[in-house]
C-alpha cells in the first residue's frame, strides 16, 4: 500500500509511479487529513509513505499522523522522500518512529524532484522542472523494484552536515518560519476559494471574497502553487516567482 501526502505534486507523482509498478493501492495522506478521516489501514503488503522533505525529515505533520493512525497487516515500512537536493538524516527519525510504531523499517531513498518551496527558495522553470523530473524517473523505478522484490533501501551515508541539518536546523525552521502570517493575495484573486480547498489542514478560509490565513499552517505550498490567478504571495520571497506544480502528478 502506497501512502502519499503531497502539496505541488512531487510525492504525488512519485506515488503513483511506485504504485503502477508495484500494483500497490493509494491513499493520499493529505485526504486523510483534511478530511479527519481516521479509519484503520490494512495492509497485506508493505507499506510505503511517500512524502515531501521538510528540513531534512518527513513532515511533522505526517509524522503525527503516522502515530496517531492504527495500522494492520504487513508490518514492514518503506519510506521515500522527494527533495530538492538531500534529505539529510532523515533514517535515524524514521527509525525512532518504526521503533514507536512497531514498523519493520526497511529503509529510505530520497528522490531529487523540482524545488517547490517558494517561500525560500528559487523555484525551477517549465522547461528546467521538466528536466530534473525525467533525471528522476530511473531513481523511482529502482526504489519501486526494490520495494516490489521485498528488499531493504539501501542506506546513504550520513555527515555531520546531515546530523546538524535533521536535528537542530529542523528544529529552527519549525520554530522560526513555519508559520502562515506572510502569505496574503494581491487584487489579482478572484476569489474562486480553490486555496480553502487544497489546503490540507483547512486553514484557510474566505472573508469577502478573499483568503484568510488562520494560523495553522505546515508550508506545503498548496495554496500559493495552486491558485489559478496566481495571486497569492509569501511577503517578499515569492514575488516574481514561477508557481511550481508538478505537471505529471
Amino acid at each position: 500500500m502506497v501512502l502519499f501526502f503531497s502539496g505541488t505534486g512531487n510525492s504525488a507523482y512519485v506515488a503513483e509511479m511506485i504504485a503502477d509498478q508495484t500494483g500497490d493501492d493509494l491513499i493520499s495522506i493529505s485526504d486523510r487529513i483534511r478530511e479527519h478521516d481516521r479509519r484503520k489501514i490494512t495492509a497485506e503488503r508493505p507499506l510505503v509513505f511517500v512524502t515531501p522533505t521538510y528540513a531534512w525529515r518527513i513532515p511533522r505533520l505526517v509524522e503525527q499522523w503516522i502515530m496517531k493512525m492504527k495500522f494492520e497487516g504487513n508490518p514492514k515500512a518503506y519510506f521515500v522522500m522527494t527533495c530538492g537536493e538531500n534529505n539529510g538524516n532523515a533514517d535515524k527519525y524514521l527509525r525512532i518512529l518504526c521503533e514507536r510504531k512497531h514498523f519493520e523499517y526497511m529503509g529510505c531513498r530520497k528522490v531529487v524532484m523540482p524545488e517547490n518551496y517558494i517561500a525560500m527558495f528559487p523555484v525551477p522553470d517549465e522547461k528546467k522542472a521538466e528536466e530534473i523530473i525525467r533525471k528522476a524517473r530511473p531513481e523511482i523505478r529502482s526504489a519501486a523494484d526494490t520495494i516490489r522484490t521485498g528488499k531493504h533501501l539501501t542506506p546513504e551515508k550520513i555527515t555531520g552536515a546531515d546530523r546538524l541539518m535533521s536535528g537542530i536546523m529542523n528544529d529552527i525552521f519549525y520554530g522560526c518560519f513555519v508559520k502562515d502570517r506572510k502569505f496574503y493575495s494581491t487584487d489579482a484573486c478572484i476569489g474562486c476559494g480553490r486555496c480553502t480547498v487544497v489546503c490540507p489542514l483547512r486553514n484557510i478560509s474566505l472573508k469577502d471574497g478573499r483568503p484568510v490565513w488562520n494560523g495553522k499552517c505546515t508550508h506545503c505550498m498548496a495554496c500559493i502553487s495552486g491558485c489559478p490567478a496566481e495571486a497569492i504571495e509569501y511577503g517578499k520571497a515569492s514575488i516574481g516567482k514561477p508557481r511550481y506544480r508538478c505537471p505529471e502528478a
